[in-house]
This record gives structure tokens, sequence and C-alpha cells, in this order.
């Protein structure tokens, strides 16, 4: 289509593309995953993993994008004609449209805890857990947090690709990063700051074993939004004289930047008060660190007020980017497959994802005993079937088109920009290597392990 529009500069590439990667899985669960499983020794790890798994699959889904311009599914059947590898495509959508759905309750609390850090109400909490688990538990006020964030992320979608996505990821990206350098020196800045960040930078190689190295490839993959579609779509908005290889570097490094920063946010702040290593997920950001907040609000309002803002801001920051880049994918398709204009096809993204939210947060609350998914609700049934089967699957198949079906001379192409760049035949030999065996295999693994088989 001719108003499918592109992104208008290479720092607009890298921001919107590694917004996409940033997500709420960076600043919760990499600290955690780095201090149970032997501190620096496991960002060694998570390091090769990212290596051998993250920049070549992120190229591979760049490589896809770029090649067809088209939306993930449209980009398969072109590449394809008439075989099944478009269901891939579809099993993509359906993907960032479960995890959207359920993300945005997530989403929606950040909102709620920045909402309450800025009004001060977070300072007189002195139950954190019970202060989330009434909140999470209401009926109403979830939804309305979670709709809102969604009206957020159609707002900006419905203004096009460099109007609305690149226009916003320079604005969010720097002030993300800011924000983070400022709640690192704040951090380091506290007392018992320093035990923190012995625990997390202290190579402990007695704890390497199989399931760390699992653990780090699970990072790897997960964080860096792998095989949905979200980078696939970003690439096809690509100019042809993008470097696709280096810009995958640039994306994992700043993703990776992000994540090492919040280690060194979220070790010293715990350390000083509680002493412990925080345990992982929404408990961490929602119970945890609302409780160091309120105590150093209690000795240092000023600064209690502003870390504990500061934090929240980062966290609504970090979803939106991500929030963005699903929606996008099957607004895309919409726009482009029914011939529709972007507000209504980005309406029907929105709307779908509206319904399949309040049933996410109903899940906490009046629907809390409606189980039908295996003794699942819907919250943890969309994260189970996203997490466990269509992200992994979904990642095999890519490596194998990529890899085997494209060819080797369709991939040097989209590598070399149709010979505008010089590549060596060992680097595009290595790239395919990978692709085809190393990725997959990885992948494979964290399937596997995710199922609990090992």
């Amino acid at each position: 289509m001719s108003d499918r529009g592109n992104f208008a500069s290479k720092i607009g590439i890298i921001l919107a593309t590694a917004g996409s990667a940033v997500g709420l899985g960076n600043i919760w669960r990499f600290p955690v995953e780095t201090g149970s499983h032997g501190g620096a020794a496991f960002i060694l790890i998570y390091l090769a993993c990212v290596c051998i798994l993250g920049i070549p699959m992120m190229t591979a889904e760049f490589i896809l994008g770029r090649r067809t311009h088209s939306n993930i599914a449209t980009a398969y059947q072109q590449l394809a004609p008439r075989q099944p590898w478009y269901l891939t495509g579809y099993a993509g959508m359906l993907c960032v449209t479960l995890i959207l759905s359920y993300y945005s309750v997530v989403a929606g609390w950040t909102l709620k805890y920045a909402m309450s850090a800025l009004l001060t109400e977070m300072s007189s909490v002195t139950d954190t857990e019970a202060y989330f688990n009434d909140f999470s538990s209401s009926v109403w006020a979830p939804i309305a947090y979670t709709v809102s964030f969604l009206l957020i992320t159609h707002v900006i979608i419905e203004r096009g690709i460099e109007r609305g996505i690149e226009r916003f990821s320079k604005i969010m990206m720097p002030l993300l990063l800011l924000i983070m350098v400022v709640l690192v020196v704040g951090a380091l800045s506290m007392p018992g700051a320093k035990e923190g960040l012995t625990f997390l930078l202290r190579p402990d190689f007695s704890k390497l074993s199989p399931d760390v190295i699992l653990s780090a490839l699970g990072q790897a993959f997960f964080s860096l939004s792998l095989a949905i579609g979200c980078l696939s779509t970003y690439a096809s908005y690509f100019k042809n004289d993008v470097n696709l290889s280096r810009t995958a570097l640039s994306v994992v490094s700043l993703d990776t930047l992000v994540a090492i920063m919040s280690g060194f946010i979220i070790f010293p702040a715990v350390f000083s008060v509680a002493g412990v290593a925080p345990d992982a997920g929404p408990g961490l950001v929602f119970i945890t660190l609302p409780n160091i907040f309120s105590t150093v609000f209690a000795s240092m309002p000023m600064l209690g007020y502003i870390f504990s803002l500061m934090f929240y801001v980062l966290l609504v920051l970090a979803a939106l980017t991500s929030t963005i880049s699903m929606h996008e994918e099957v607004t895309a398709f919409i726009h482009e497959r029914y011939q529709l204009s972007r507000r209504r096809s980005a309406g029907i993204m929105t709307s779908v994802c509206i319904i399949l939210g309040i049933l996410c947060c109903l899940s906490y609350s009046s629907l809390r005993d409606f189980k039908p998914f295996f003794g699942m609700g819907f919250f943890d049934a969309f994260n189970y079937l996203t997490a466990k089967f269509i992200m992994p699957l979904s990642g095999i198949v890519l490596c194998l088109f990529v890899g085997w079906r494209m060819g080797r001379r369709n991939v040097r192409e989209e590598l070399s920009n149709h010979g505008a760049l010089h590549i060596p035949d060992w680097m595009c030999g290595t790239f395919i290597f990978f692709l085809r065996w190393i990725a997959p295999l990885s992948i494979a693994l964290i399937f596997i392990n995710e199922l609990g088989l090992f």
C-alpha cells in the first residue's frame, strides 16, 4: 500500500526497535535471574546466549520484514506461496494479541502505581502486599487502568509510523534511559548499596549448571521479543539502506544495557532496606519495592518521593514501548489485508484487546474461581499458551524458514543491501549456520525446559 510509511531516520529505527525489545521483563526478571544464578557469572553466560541466539534471530526477523515490506502473514506468503509457512505469521498475531491482553493488565498496574506515587499515596501504605491485593482483586479500578493503557497505545498507533511510533520512541526511549541513570545514581547512594552490588556482580561459579545456561537462554529469547513478529513488522518499515546486522547489534546492546542497569537499581535498593535478594515477578515491583520506597520516604521524604515516582514512570515507559510494537503487528495486517484505514484497523485491535484484557483483569476478582483452561483463568492461560508453546515453536519455524527456505542468496542480498555493503563469505556462512542449527536447537531446549521435561 502506498501509505504504509517508513521510519524516517536510523536513530528512530534503533530507538523504536529497542523499545519493542525493552519491557517489564528487563526490569523485574533479569536482575533476579542474575542474582539467583551466580551474579556476574550469569551475566557472562547471558551475553554469550545473546550472541548465539539473540543477534542471529533478530537479524533473521529483520530480513523477513525488510525483504517483503509487508505484514508478518503476507511476508511468509510472498516468500513461500501456497505453502503452510504463513501459518507462523498468524500464530504470531494470535500470540501478540493474547500477550497484549494480559500484559496491558500489568501495564495498568504500573500506571496505577505511578499515579499513587505522584499523589504521595504510597508513602502512607504500611502493608504493601495488602495494598496490591486489594487493588488487583477489585473489579473496576484495574479495568479502568488497563483500558486507559490500551487507549494510550491506540492513540500512538493510529498516528502512523513516522508521526506516531517513531516520534514517540524518540521521546520515550531517551527519557527511559535518563530516568534509569538517575535511579542508578540514587540507588548507589543508599546505605547498604555495596552489599547489593557485591551480590549482583560477584561471580559465583559454584552455581553454574545446565539449569543456569537454560535460564540464560530463556532470558535472552523472551526479553528480546523474538519470534512473535513484532521485529519483522518494524523491519518492514526499514528503508533499503539500513544495515540490518548493525541495527540488530545496536538494539541488542541497548536492550542488554537496560537489563543490567535495572540490576544496579534493584539490588542496591533492596539490600539497603531488606538486606536480602528480591523475589521475581510482580511481587518485586508491586510489593517489595513499594515497601522500600515507604521506608526511604519516612526518613528522607523528598528522596523517597522522587525515587518512587521515577521508578514507576520508568515501568510505564518500558511497558508502553512494548505494547506499541505488539499492537502495530496486528494493526498492520488488518490495514493491509482488508484495505481499512489505519484508524479503523487500530480500533479493531484495541477493541479486541480491551475485551480480552477485561477478562484477564477479572481473573483476579469476580472470575477468580472461573478456570476453564485446564485449571487456569484467562490471565494465566494466555501467559502459559504464549510463553510455553507459541513463542518457542514460532522461533524454531522462523530459523528454519530464513536459514533453509529463503536460501543463502536471498539472505546475502538483504545482509549486503543488494551488494551495497561488503559481507565476507565467512560472516554470511556463520550466520546461516547459526540459524540452521544452533538457534533452533537452543530454542528447542528452551521449549523442553519451559514444559518442565528436564
